[in-house]
């Protein structure tokens, strides 16, 4: 059996902190908390499950205080979380059991990162991320700001999952730290000119994001992930600031880089339905829902793309060519993950009243 440390970097997270180590302290043999200047009851709340407590300066790095607590580390594995993680029960159980049966030629093991739940409890959004890495490989953190752990080797593609539990954050953090390296004049590498762009567009300076955008694509260099993510939030920004030609550009830019995803066909879908061409909505739809992913998916995904979303539209779509059965069907589908959504209620009923009024009409004509 292997043995894991788990290494975090905290700060003024007592609430939710002892919730993480809750969920994972009698699955790992070691807990290694790095704190980053809490100044809350984070480390009271540490104490109670470790007394591997260390304190690392904040200097606006992530990564260096990544660097740092595996550093701390001493088992065979490392495990990496954040405050407001948590594995759930199920997970926990895959995990030990993975802890028994890994072959010590795997490098690293990847897990899927569920970022939010909808209000049905269906995952509504995901990640996946190199979780638990061989302690010896020592491997690295890079990046100021949305840093990433750079393994090779064997890597082991599990089904085990972490779930983030959000709670509020400080929402301009980062966005300060990358205006504050700008303002020192340091370069960003194309990751970074992708994450600040993100920042930028969430807090509503569509301008500025498209630029980097713009600049983090035309650099050729980006991860393919971080490319197509790029074409989708360049056509949010265009159709916030009103260039509906260039939103449909960015759509279909992304296409350069993979086949259609899901999202992009669904955003198709709805132009076209917006337009009256039914047939081509249909089309975009159900491609959305045909969409098979060669192997893990490591970029970010929305769910409802594959599954209710395009049911729910293509209900519309069969509605307005006067296909009832067909638009009653993809309506229970949607239903099925969505059974208290106003939108599928409605349909339900609507439908439910056409197809009886229709039954009765045929049964008369009989």
């Amino acid at each position: 059996m292997v043995s894991i440390s788990l290494c975090m970097i905290v700060r003024n997270a007592e609430a939710t902190l002892g919730r993480c180590l809750s969920s994972i302290s009698n699955v790992v043999d070691e807990i290694n908390i790095i704190d980053t200047g809490s100044i809350d009851d984070t480390i009271k709340v540490a104490r109670q499950y470790t007394d591997r407590i260390f304190h690392f300066k904040w200097i606006d790095h992530f990564a260096e205080a990544r660097n740092f607590s595996f550093e701390k580390a001493t088992k065979d594995y490392i495990l990496w979380l954040d405050a407001d993680d948590v594995i759930m029960e199920e997970d926990q159980k895959q995990l030990m059991e993975l802890k028994k049966t890994l072959s010590s030629e795997v490098d690293s093991v990847s897990m899927n990162y569920i970022l939010g739940f909808d209000d049905y409890g269906n995952v509504r959004s995901s990640i996946r991320r190199n979780r638990l890495v061989k302690r010896d490989k020592q491997f690295k953190w890079h990046g100021v700001v949305h840093e990433y752990l750079a393994v090779s080797g064997v890597i082991l593609n599990s089904d085990l999952s972490v779930t983030h539990k959000s709670e509020k954050r400080d929402a301009s953090r980062n966005l300060l730290i990358y205006e504050n390296q700008l303002s020192q004049n340091h370069s960003f590498i194309p990751r970074d000119l992708f994450y600040f762009a993100n920042e930028l567009k969430d807090h509503y300076m569509y301008e500025r994001a498209i630029s980097y955008y713009e600049e983090f694509l035309l650099t050729g260099e980006g991860w393919i992930e971080d490319n197509i993510a790029s074409c989708g939030r360049l056509a949010d920004c265009y159709h916030h600031v009103g260039e509906s030609d260039k939103e449909l550009e960015s759509v279909l830019r992304s296409f350069r880089y993979d086949q259609p995803r899901p999202e992009f066909c669904c955003r198709l879908g709805f132009y076209f339905l917006s337009r009256e061409q039914i047939n081509s909505s249909i089309y975009w739809y159900k491609q959305a829902l045909e969409y098979k992913q060669d192997g893990p998916n490591w970029g970010f995904q929305d769910h409802a793309f594959t599954t209710w979303l395009p049911h729910l539209q293509l209900c519309v779509c069969y509605d307005r060519k006067g296909n009832d059965g067909l638009a009653y069907h993809h309506n229970e589908i949607a239903y099925q993950y969505r059974p208290k959504d106003s939108a599928v209620l409605h349909n339900k009923k609507y439908l439910e009243e056409k197809l009886l009024s229709m039954n009765h009409a045929e049964g008369k004509k009989e």
